[in-house]
C-alpha cells in the first residue's frame, strides 16, 4: 500500500498537479514556479512573486503580487519587510505595506500605503489616495481625497493624527 501511495504521489508531482499549489523561491526569477505563474496556495521565500487571480498565503521577507489577488502576506512569526500588490483582498502584516490600486482588508505595519482602502490600515504612517468605508489608526494618517469636515461624521479630514475615515465615500 505504501508503495502506490508513493508511486502515485511521484506521478501526481511530475505531471504537474501541484504545480500550482506550492511556491518557494530565494528571488522571483528562483523559484519552483516562473514568476507568472499563477500559485494558489502557499508561496514561501526570501522575496515571492507572483501574479492573480489567485488566493495565496505568503510567507516571506518580501511578499509581492501583480494583478488582482487575495490572500495574506507576512513573515511567519514576524511582519515581512516590505509587502506589495497591485489590487489586494485580504492582509498585509509588514513592516512597509503597498496597494498601487484597491485594497480591501487590513493593512498593519509602520507603513501602509494605499490607492484605494476598503477596511483598515494600522500602522504609524497610513496613507490612502482614497477610501470607501475606510479607517486608519497612527500616528498620521492622511486620506488624499477626504473632504475636511465637510461630510462630518461620514469623512472626518484628510490628514488627522491617531484616527481618520471614510465610510460611504467614493465607490
Amino acid at each position: 500500500m505504501k508503495k502506490l501511495m508513493i508511486i502515485t504521489l511521484g506521478c501526481a508531482v511530475a505531471s504537474g498537479a501541484f504545480a500550482a499549489g506550492f511556491q518557494a523561491s530565494l528571488v522571483p526569477n528562483v523559484a519552483i514556479h516562473d514568476r507568472d505563474t499563477e500559485i494558489t496556495g502557499v508561496s514561501i521565500g526570501l522575496w515571492n512573486e507572483n501574479p492573480g487571480p489567485q488566493f495565496n498565503g505568503q510567507f516571506g521577507v518580501v511578499n509581492g503580487a501583480t494583478g488582482d489577488s487575495t490572500g495574506f502576506q507576512w513573515m511567519l512569526f514576524l511582519p515581512s519587510i516590505y509587502n506589495y500588490a497591485e489590487n489586494y483582498t485580504g492582509a498585509q502584516l509588514g513592516f512597509v505595506n503597498y496597494a498601487s490600486g484597491d485594497f480591501v482588508g487590513l493593512q498593519a505595519g509602520s507603513v501602509n500605503i494605499a490607492g484605494k482602502i476598503t477596511g483598515l490600515q494600522w500602522g504609524f504612517v497610513n496613507y490612502a489616495k482614497t477610501a470607501h468605508n475606510g479607517m486608519q489608526i497612527g500616528f498620521v494618517n492622511i486620506i488624499a481625497d477626504n473632504a475636511w469636515f465637510k461630510d462630518f461624521p461620514g469623512d472626518l479630514a484628510k490628514g488627522m493624527v491617531f484616527v481618520n475615515w471614510s465610510f460611504g465615500g467614493p465607490e
